[in-house]
């Protein structure tokens, strides 16, 4: 599948982007953590025929760049970004989709361009409802002083997560991530500036459900049997006021849940 690539900027900030498919409908996409537009390589290729896709590199991560340090990312920021990347790509109406943190990014634009969108696609968003753990690395201030320091000290880190886990009170997915994504000072850069920088991508479940039920805009939500980060019991309040939705639960994790979701396509 052919792809082509650019970059989108707005006040120094750069996003990366690529470009695929050659269906009449737009689909923008956003990924989750650690990863970059290449991980819905699979699923571009399912959704090709129907959808031009559009997938995004989000800022920390692949070839984006935040220029603004750990100054957090508004909402307004956030919107007048995209809404020049609309207008240079003549974008009139569109779908979003978006996995994990990249659900943040699908709700921001949902809130203010909801006239355009057509339908909404959610793979174990975040965003829905903040972990505990979420909270607890970014909001208070002493705290994310010592998240800080984890980047040059990560023994803080580990003393913490090692200490948890002998008193048997550390959720296995965060000790993979752990294990996984805090062992080299770039990835705990990464950690610790995406999510302090969108930390104030917070959001109304009442207002979303609003604007998706006064709108009829369609919602497909994906989520993993196996996922231990973001699971239906986190969604329930959200998916008993909606009108409209689609409820798909994949044999899968968190981590594994975008190739279940393109092969779920393929099949249908």
């Amino acid at each position: 599948m052919q792809r082509e690539y650019g970059y989108h900027e707005h006040r120094k900030a750069l996003m990366h982007y690529s470009k695929s498919g050659k269906g009449k409908k737009v689909l923008l996409t956003f990924h989750g953590f650690g990863q970059t537009s290449n991980h819905f390589y699979e699923l571009e290729e399912v959704l090709s025929d129907e959808y031009t896709i559009y997938s995004f590199d989000l800022f920390f991560h692949g070839k984006s760049y935040w220029p603004f340090g750990d100054q957090p990312l508004q909402k307004e920021f956030w919107n007048n970004f995209f809404a020049g990347f609309l207008e240079s790509q003549q974008i009139e109406r569109f779908s979003l989709l978006g996995f994990s943190m990249g659900g943040k990014f699908v709700l921001s634009s949902l809130e203010y361009y909801y006239s355009k969108i057509d339908k909404v696609i959610l793979i174990a968003p975040d965003g829905i409802k903040t972990s505990f753990w979420y909270s607890i690395a970014t909001y208070p201030r002493l705290l994310q002083g010592i998240f800080k320091r984890t980047i040059v000290k990560p023994r803080i880190y580990h003393n913490v997560v090692n200490a948890l886990n002998r008193f048997r009170l550390l959720d296995k997915s965060l000790q993979r991530f752990a294990n996984t994504q805090m062992i080299t000072r770039a990835q705990r850069r990464r950690v610790y500036f995406s999510w302090i920088v969108y930390r104030d991508l917070k959001f109304s479940t009442r207002k979303v459900v609003t604007i998706l039920n006064e709108n009829n805009i369609e919602l497909e939500l994906f989520l993993g049997t196996y996922d231990k980060i973001i699971n239906l019991k986190n969604m329930k309040y959200f998916l008993r006021n909606l009108n409209n939705y689609k409820l798909e639960i994949l044999t899968a994790g968190h981590s594994n849940l975008i190739h279940a979701v393109a092969k779920y396509f393929k099949g249908r």
